[in-house]
C-alpha cells in the first residue's frame, strides 16, 4: 500500500487565541494594581481637588489646613467610595487595553499607552465628575447617590460626562509617557528580586512624574468643566490662562506629584507582581 504523504499524517495547527483571551491577567492585575494605588495616595488627591478649585493659590499645608478645620482626618477620604469603585475597572482598563494595543496594534510602548488611556475616559469619565463634586461640595456629605442624583437633575445623564474632552488628553498624555518611560527601562538582567522591585517602582515613579507635569493643564481644565464651567476644553484652558497666567494651569501640581508620583510606582510594582502570581 503506498504511504501516505506526511501532510496527511499531521494534525492540524491549533487556532491562535482570539485577542481578547490572553487579556484577563492583565485586566485581574491592574485591578488590584489600581485599588492598591488608591488606597494608599487617596489623601493628595483630595488636596489637589480643592486647590485647582480655589480662587487663590493654596500651598499642600494651606489646603491641608482647610480640609481638616472643615470636615476633620475623614475630610481626607471625602468621596473615597468612588474611586475606589472606579479603580477595579479603570486600572483594569488601562492595563488590559495597554496590553491589547501593544499586541495587536504597535508594539511602541508609549503609543500603546496612549492609546490606552485615550479610551480608558469612557470608563472613569462618570467616575471622575462625581468624585470632584463631592470633593469639592462639603454639603453632598460625601453621598455619591446624592451627587449623582444632583448631577442628572442638573443636566440628564450627559452630565457625567463633564470633561470627557480634557479627561481623553489628559490621560492620553500621562499614559504615553508613563508606559513609554516604563518600557525604556526595564531592569537589568540577571538583578535580584529586591533590586527588580527597586527599579520597576522608580522607574513606574519618575514615568508618573514626567505624566503628571506634561497633563497637569487638561487636569486643572478637567476639574473646571466637571464641576460646571459650561465650556469646552481649550476655551477653559485659555479662561484660566487669563485669570492667572501658565502659572494657574499648574494648580495643585504639588499635590498630584505627590500623589501620582510614587502612586504609579506602587502601580506597576503591584501589577507585576500579581502577573507573577497568575503565573
Amino acid at each position: 500500500r503506498p504511504a501516505l504523504p506526511a501532510s496527511c499524517h499531521s494534525r492540524p495547527r491549533p487556532l491562535p487565541p482570539p485577542p481578547f483571551a490572553t487579556m484577563y491577567k492583565s485586566i485581574l492585575a491592574g485591578g488590584v494594581a489600581g485599588v492598591a494605588e488608591i488606597t494608599c495616595m487617596y489623601p493628595t488627591d483630595v488636596m489637589k481637588t480643592r486647590a485647582q478649585l480655589s480662587a487663590e493659590p493654596l500651598s499642600m499645608l494651606q489646603t491641608s489646613k482647610m480640609v481638616l478645620k472643615e470636615a476633620g482626618v475623614m475630610g481626607f477620604y471625602r468621596g473615597i467610595k468612588i474611586p475606589i469603585a472606579a479603580e477595579a475597572p479603570k486600572r483594569a482598563w488601562k492595563f488590559g487595553s495597554k496590553d491589547f494595543f501593544s499586541k495587536n496594534v504597535t508594539p511602541n510602548a508609549a503609543i500603546a499607552g496612549a492609546l490606552a488611556g485615550s479610551s480608558e475616559a469612557i470608563v472613569n469619565c462618570p467616575f471622575e465628575t462625581i468624585k470632584v463634586n463631592l470633593q469639592a461640595n462639603p454639603s453632598l456629605e460625601g453621598s455619591a447617590s446624592a451627587c449623582y442624583r444632583m448631577l442628572v437633575k442638573e443636566g440628564g445623564h450627559m452630565s457625567l460626562y463633564r470633561g470627557f474632552e480634557a479627561q481623553a488628553y489628559r490621560n492620553c498624555l500621562w499614559n504615553g509617557l508613563y508606559f513609554g518611560i516604563i518600557g525604556q527601562f526595564p531592569p537589568p538582567e540577571g538583578a535580584d528580586k529586591k533590586t527588580t522591585l527597586l527599579h520597576k517602582f522608580s522607574v513606574g515613579t519618575m514615568g508618573s512624574m514626567m505624566g503628571t507635569v506634561a497633563n497637569t493643564p487638561f487636569d486643572v481644565a478637567k476639574s473646571r468643566m466637571q464641576f460646571g464651567s459650561g465650556k469646552a476644553c481649550i476655551p477653559t484652558i485659555m479662561d484660566i490662562y487669563a485669570e492667572g497666567g501658565a502659572k494657574a494651569l499648574y494648580k495643585g501640581l504639588g499635590p498630584r506629584l505627590v500623589r501620582l508620583g510614587p502612586g504609579g510606582g506602587i502601580m506597576i510594582v503591584a501589577y507585576d507582581q500579581m502577573m507573577a502570581f497568575l503565573g
